[in-house]
């Protein structure tokens, strides 16, 4: 079974994992997505980061929730490729719903792109429905953003 814990927004396997997903969205989009990194979201914004690793030990899957007003923003949620179809990626958005819920959040946002289909699938199967682009997406093209009540998550 794969452990899924908190860690700071700075570990390195994290930010390894971050360096991969960064990587595979240049390949899926010809290009870098959008200027803002993850290095570049303001720490203080991070309410939390986990962390998934297999029972080897191996980090194979990430999250984080930054704070954005009353809401919360799911970011760069991220599995390895030899970890998807496992069920991993929502699992992951199972802990950050919990953890929205936890934060008093009114709605939980994600933005991903037109590309990402597994992930457009997942999103909206867990019941997140399609919102106008927000900052600071507005210039990504491909965008797609979703939003939904923590409350009910």
């Amino acid at each position: 079974m794969t452990d899924v814990v908190e860690v700071p927004a700075d570990d390195p396997r994290v930010a390894a994992l971050r360096a991969a997903m960064g990587d595979e969205m240049a390949d899926l989009y010809g290009r870098p997505r959008h200027g803002a990194t993850a290095e570049q979201i303001d720490p203080a914004t991070v309410a939390v980061t986990v962390l998934a690793t297999s029972d080897a030990g191996e980090p194979v899957g990430t999250a984080a929730l930054r704070r954005v007003g009353v809401d919360v923003e799911v970011k760069r949620m991220y599995v390895v490729p030899g970890a998807r179809g496992t069920g991993l990626a929502g699992r992951l958005l199972d802990v950050m719903e919990e953890h929205a819920v936890r934060l008093g959040a009114e709605r939980i946002l994600l933005h991903t792109g037109e590309r990402q289909t597994a992930a457009l699938a997942l999103y909206r199967r867990r019941g997140y429905r399609e919102v106008p682009v927000f900052e600071p997406y507005l210039d990504v093209p491909e965008s797609v953003c979703f939003a939904r009540p923590a409350r009910s998550a």
